[in-house]
Order: structure tokens, then sequence, then C-alpha cells
């Protein structure tokens, strides 16, 4: 059991996404409706930010199977919901959130980068495949400020 336990604590820390809210974009008469998912989850090393995440997915039977590929496309928000502080030191694109959008081939990540000039942090979101992955990306930045009553 400690092996495990190890193990598990070599694993890169990524965030869990927790569902705000979604609408239907099209309707389906068997399975669910295709849909537009607004998610968000806190970086996992930086306390005091919370990311949205805006993403299709797709429905139909293969989607109510999780058998369909989601589409590509994403758009994020990332904020300051409180104090920043850094829980451990940060690596230049290293993975912060990342979900599969199909069942084998295709995931959906963020990445966090510190701008150091303008003591920003920049998150990108992009979607990968093994074979070809896709050029659509969308990208938020949050300045380091001090936050009130600090």
């Amino acid at each position: 059991m400690g092996k495990w336990l190890a193990w598990l604590a070599l694993l890169p820390a990524v965030a869990a996404a927790e569902q705000i809210g979604e609408v239907s974009t099209v309707f389906k008469w068997v399975g669910p409706n295709d849909k537009i998912v607004v998610e968000a989850f806190d970086d996992p090393k930086v306390e005091g930010v919370t990311c949205y995440l805006s993403r299709a997915r797709t429905g139909g039977v293969k989607g109510g199977l999780g058998l369909a590929e989601d589409r590509a496309e994403a758009s994020i928000a990332c904020r300051q919901v409180g104090p920043i502080r850094f829980r451990e030191e940060l690596k230049n694109g290293e993975e912060v959130f990342k979900e599969r959008t199909s069942l084998v081939f295709k995931t959906m990540q963020v990445v966090r980068f510190f701008d150091r000039k303008r003591n920003a942090l920049v998150y990108l979101v992009y979607s990968d495949r093994v074979i070809e992955g896709s050029p659509q990306n969308a990208v938020t930045a949050i300045p380091i400020l001090p936050w009130p009553g600090q």
C-alpha cells in the first residue's frame, strides 16, 4: 500500500472540474442533446485562481455512451478569486487541467505560463490528438495583484 501512495505522490497535480452550467445547442431524438458546458476548476498549484472553461459536448447515442468525439473548440477565462499564493514552484507549460474528449485519442488540456516581466499568469486551452492536434486554442491572463484587505 505504501508503494502505491509513493507513486501517486509523483503524479502531476491536475485540477478536477466542477460543472457550473450547460445549454443545449442541437436537439437529439435519441440520447442527450449536443451541449455547451461551462466548468470551473481551481489551479492546484496557485491558490486564489479559478478558471472557467466552456466547451462543446457531443450528444446522441454515442455521446450518451461516452463514445463520441467532442469538438476541439473551447474558451477559457481565469480570474483571481482570493490572495494569490504559490503552493509549489511553477514550470512554464505545466499542465493544469486535462480531460479526455474522445474514447482514446483526443484530449482537451489547459497549461500555465508565468510571465515574469509583466507579473502575470497566462493560461492556454487547446485540444490534441495522438496523430494530429488542432490549432484552435484560447488564452487568458491574470495580473498578480494584491488582494483587498491584505
